[in-house]
C-alpha cells in the first residue's frame, strides 16, 4: 500500500516566489498515494502568506509552539494526519522522482527516515554532493555534518521523531533531529540530487553569534561529538571561525588550538586564524567555499 505523506513548509513569507516554488515542487511529485502540504506561517499571519493556498492540497496555518523554526515544523508535523511527514525548507525545490525514489528505498530497507542527496546552488553554479552510501549512521554524522542529510531531504514515519524546539536560534535542529534517527535506525538515503538546495539566502548564514550557541548545544546534547577526534576537530574549527567571525580573536585562537589538538589536519582551523588576524573576511571564505558547494 502506497504510504501517504504530508510535506511541512515553514515560512516567515518574505520570498513568496521561492515559497510558491517550493509549495509547486512537492505537488508535483509523481506520488500515487495521498499527498497534501502543510505551509506553517512563522512570524506571520497566515493570511499574509502568497502561496498556492487556494489548491485542495495545501493548508497554510500559524506556528502554534516555539516561535522559529523547531516549533514551526513541529506545529505542521501535528497538523499531518499522513503515514509520513517530509520537510522542506521555503528557498528549496525538491526535483522530479525524489519521493517516488525515497518511498520506494524505505519500503524495500524496512527503514523509518530517509535522506537523499542534494543539489547546492549558489548565484549561478550548481554542485552535486553526494553520500557515496546508501545508509546513514550515527557514527557517519558524528564524524561529519553531512551536508546531504539535509532537512529538505527528510522524510520520516509520523509520531517518530519531533523537532526539538530548545535549540538556540534554530541552529543545529536538523543534525539533533538526523542524529536521534540515526540512533533508533540506520537512515535510508538515497544517493542522488533529488532536492535542490538553495544557499546564500538563509535566515541564519550569518548569525555568527546563534551559529555558536547551536554547536555548544549539539556539544552538550551529544558529547560523543567531542570523543570522535575527525568530529570534534571540525566543531571546534567551528566553533573558531564563529568567533573568529565576531571578532572574539582569543575565542577564536583558543577553539582553533583545541581543532588543532583533536586533529592536526584540521583545515577549518589555519582559515579561522586568517579571519581572526585580519587577513580575509568571513563572508569571502563562505563565498568561496559555498561556489563549491561546500559550507564552514
Amino acid at each position: 500500500m502506497t504510504p501517504s505523506v504530508g510535506v511541512v513548509i515553514p515560512t516567515r513569507g518574505d520570498r513568496p516566489a521561492q515559497l510558491r516554488e517550493a509549495v509547486e515542487s512537492a505537488l508535483a511529485q509523481d506520488h500515487p498515494g495521498r499527498l497534501s502540504v502543510v505551509v506553517v506561517a512563522d512570524g506571520a499571519a497566515p493570511g499574509e502568506i502568497e502561496a498556492p493556498a487556494r489548491h485542495p492540497r495545501v493548508r497554510v496555518l500559524p506556528n502554534t509552539r516555539t516561535p522559529g523554526l523547531p516549533g514551526a515544523r513541529n506545529t505542521g508535523i501535528a497538523a499531518c494526519d499522513t503515514d509520513l511527514v517530509a520537510f522542506c525548507d521555503d528557498d528549496d525545490v525538491w526535483l522530479p522522482g525524489k519521493l517516488a525514489a525515497q518511498t520506494r528505498a524505505l519500503g524495500e530497507r524496512g527503514g523509518e527516515f530517509a535522506s537523499c542527496g542534494i543539489e547546492v546552488e549558489y548565484g549561478h553554479r550548481r554542485v552535486a554532493r553526494l553520500a557515496g552510501c546508501d545508509t546513514v549512521t550515527a557514527d557517519d554524522l558524528v564524524r561529519s555534518r553531512m551536508v546531504m542529510v539535509h532537512s529538505s531531504t527528510f522524510l520520516f514515519e509520523r509520531g517518530a521523531l519531533r523537532v526539538d524546539e530548545s535549540a538556540p536560534g534554530g541552529q543545529n535542529e536538523d543534525w539533533d533531529l538526523a542524529l536521534r534517527a540515526a540512533r533508533r535506525r540506520p537512515i535510508t538515503h538515497v544517493d542522488r540530487p533529488l532536492v535542490r538546495v538553495r544557499w546564500g539566502g538563509s535566515h541564519y548564514v550569518a548569525r555568527w553569534a546563534d551559529r555558536i550557541a547551536g554547536l555548544d548545544w549539539m556539544l552538550a546534547r551529544h558529547p560523543e561529538l567531542a570523543v570522535d577526534p575527525r568530529g570534534a576537530a571540525r566543531v571546534y574549527g567551528q566553533l573558531a571561525f564563529g568567533h573568529a567571525a565576531l571578532g572574539h580573536r582569543r575565542e577564536a585562537v583558543r577553539w582553533a588550538v583545541r581543532a588543532m589538538g583533536a586533529r592536526a589536519g584540521e583545515p577549518r582551523a589555519p582559515i579561522a586564524l586568517a579571519v581572526a588576524a585580519g587577513l580575509i573576511s568571513a563572508p569571502a571564505v563562505l563565498s568561496a567555499l559555498h561556489r563549491r558547494g561546500h559550507g564552514i
